[in-house]
């Protein structure tokens, strides 16, 4: 027992020799107590892991708690004096419940049709139809509900018809001048409120049909086409793509790269160039663009190419002598032939809205734009900008591309862009 009393005594830190003259129920009394607060401490680890591990298997889930909804309903009654059926609580649930009915009609206004690829060998028109699916939900769309919420053309949806119209990126001086022509068509009686997307849908056909010559490249020999624009717009695909559709019409094609700034621009050109069978002239990285324009020119001549497209690199609109380098290269291609370049193609993303109106404004400005070619029109952007730039600029849009295939570029027809913009099928709506 001396033993066993020294060897508690040494766990607790208490001196032998007390516990060895101690009596025996003292010790027991130690050991129980010692055994007590062991077993405690066990048992309350064993639950501190078993809800951090959650139930066990085999023993039932705690039923989560109801939500607070009902819960908290009765005692905010209580509190304001009312009755479940009472009028204010009636009418407060109708209120919720239209709120809920908008926001489903907000989420219905994104078609269907946006997410379904057409098939091969569908007409252009049809799947234009599909791209402009999103433009028509958002533009036509809010308009029929514009129609549908205001019985007459007062001032107040006249203000809803400009906001709607500046969201779908025609541009402000667009829209004001589309609503001035449309209060006084109001006032004299020439437009009737319920024919007021009859009456955008003439209007912006007719801002869209700019008079120009169509782009006739068997006009001269070589026909110079200068492809100028941004960063990232698709210039060099674009370039591609039309090259592709001048070989199959049996012309001889030349690829120039001055873009030279990008290696992996030329690169890329160069590829476009194998692929449609087109000549290709290009220098080392960061060579003089005016130096490779000036080689090309010459080439072509000596070659008898029917259609040289010259690649140039993406230009800020914003840097004026990134600008001043672009006048630069038409002035080499007016010294080996005067009425070079014969078209001056502006590439424009359509996903950049509105910008692409002042990107427009500043590239005419130095280097006389003669056409437009609207790339990536594929059913994440508005197709409302190239309104904006041929009312604003009467810069006619030459191709229009929907897709990454080079079937999806195609010479840009207005009636075709209309009737597609305003087909309430596209977008899930009837006629």
């Amino acid at each position: 027992m001396k033993g066993l009393c020294a060897f508690l005594a040494e766990r607790a830190g208490i001196a032998c020799g007390v516990f060895a003259e101690s009596p025996i129920w003292l010790v027991l009394g130690v050991i129980l107590i010692v055994l007590l607060a062991a077993g405690f401490l066990v048992v309350k680890r064993v639950r501190r892991r078993r809800r951090e591990s959650g139930p066990s298997e085999g023993e039932p889930a705690q039923r989560e708690p109801l939500r607070e909804e009902e819960d908290t309903r009765r005692p905010l009654l209580d509190e304001v004096g009312l009755e479940e059926n009472s009028s204010l609580l009636r009418a407060a649930e109708q209120r919720e419940s239209g709120l809920l009915e908008s926001q489903r009609m907000e989420a219905a206004e994104e078609p269907e049709s946006i997410g379904l690829e057409p098939g091969p060998g569908v007409p252009f028109v049809d799947r234009l139809r599909v791209r402009l699916a999103r433009t028509q939900a958002q533009f036509i769309g809010r308009i029929d509900r514009l129609l549908l919420k205001r019985k007459s053309l007062d001032s107040g949806m006249l203000e809803d018809l400009e906001e709607i119209l500046v969201e779908a990126d025609l541009g402000l001086k667009t829209t004001r001048a589309l609503l001035e022509e449309l209060e006084k068509g109001l006032s004299d009686g020439g437009v009737e409120g319920g024919d007021l997307v009859g009456f955008l849908k003439t209007r912006i056909l007719g801002v869209l049909s700019v008079p120009c010559e169509p782009m006739d490249v068997g006009r001269d020999k070589p026909f110079v086409i200068m492809v100028v624009g941004v960063n990232g717009v698709g210039k060099t695909t674009t370039i591609g793509k039309l090259a592709g559709k001048f070989v199959r019409q049996g012309r001889k094609v030349m690829l120039v790269a001055a873009d030279t700034f990008r290696a992996a621009a030329i690169e890329q050109l160069e590829i476009w160039s194998h692929r449609t069978g087109s000549d290709f002239v290009r220098h080392k990285a960061g060579a003089d663009p005016g130096g490779v324009v000036f080689d090309a020119m010459r080439a072509a001549e000596a070659r008898g190419t029917d259609v040289v497209m010259v690649d140039t690199a993406g230009r800020l609109h914003t840097k004026t002598n990134l600008m001043e380098e672009l006048k630069k290269i038409k002035r080499v291609m007016q010294k080996q032939r005067s009425d070079a370049p014969h078209e001056v193609l502006l590439v424009v993303d359509a996903t950049t809205g509105q910008n692409a109106i002042q990107q427009a404004r500043v590239f005419h400005e130095a280097l006389g734009v003669t056409g437009v070619v609207l790339t990536k029109l594929d059913g994440s952007a508005k197709g409302g900008v190239i309104v904006g730039i041929a009312h604003e600029l009467q810069i006619p849009v030459r191709y229009i591309g929907i897709g990454e295939k080079e079937e999806d570029l195609a010479e840009f027809e207005p009636l075709e862009f209309v009737e597609a913009l305003f087909h309430k099928d596209a977008a899930g709506y009837t006629q």
